[in-house]
């Protein structure tokens, strides 16, 4: 059974018709022991045959464990996104990206392809100074309708920074992290184990608890 309706694959077309640069979705997989791998997979390979310049590229976390170790990835399932370069700028994606999150992935896709992070001014220039490395951890769930904006400001910040990392987790599928971390609600961004913003908050707001943390 499809995970994309035909009506979504409208959609979806039209919003990557201006596509104009390659964006690679690196993809990794246990299935045996994940339960939301397969439907991840899945969502991920209809989703790339959607444009020619989507392309998929798919590793197991065990038997490929040397490609998991070159991207930081210790649990699934997770996708990396790349450039056409192959550049990677820290953006992960732990959990599959559905409901509410699948926009996240979509805005994402259109920020590599277009090579701008769309962040003000102020907020480039703070991150193009930052001299401590940065890890930001947004936890969300599928009907969240918060969730994507949180998740892709993160993304949009690591984009703009190689100083920062930017992982959207899905805290239904890793309860042992929304524990540690005390998700009570979401979206909760946790910057660099000491910091924590709760909900939606602007730009400028999360710019200042990130830099608070460095």
């Amino acid at each position: 059974m499809a995970m994309l309706r035909d009506s979504d694959r409208e959609a979806i077309r039209e919003r990557l018709a201006g596509l104009e640069r390659e964006v690679k979705l690196v993809f990794f997989s246990q299935e045996l022991e994940c339960r939301f791998c397969r439907e991840t997979h899945q969502l991920l390979d209809e989703l790339s045959g959607l444009h020619d310049l989507l392309t998929l590229e798919v590793y197991n976390l065990v038997t490929d464990k040397e490609v998991a170790e070159k991207y930081n990835v210790d649990k699934v399932p997770a996708i990396v996104l790349l450039d056409a370069d192959g550049t990677d700028y820290g953006i992960r994606y732990f959990g599959i990206p559905s409901g509410y999150e699948f926009a996240s992935l979509l805005e994402d896709i259109l920020m590599f392809a277009s090579g701008d992070s769309g962040l003000q001014p102020a907020t480039r220039e703070a991150l193009h100074t930052l001299e401590g490395e940065v890890h930001m951890q947004v936890f969300v769930t599928p009907t969240c309708p918060y969730c994507p904006n949180a998740v892709h400001l993160a993304h949009q910040m690591a984009f703009e920074s190689d100083k920062v990392r930017a992982d959207m987790v899905e805290a239904t599928e890793f309860p042992h992290l929304a524990i540690r971390y005390q998700v009570q609600g979401v979206p909760r961004t946790v910057i660099n184990e000491t910091h924590a913003v709760e909900g939606m908050m602007p730009e400028q707001a999360v710019l200042s608890e990130l830099l608070k943390a460095v």
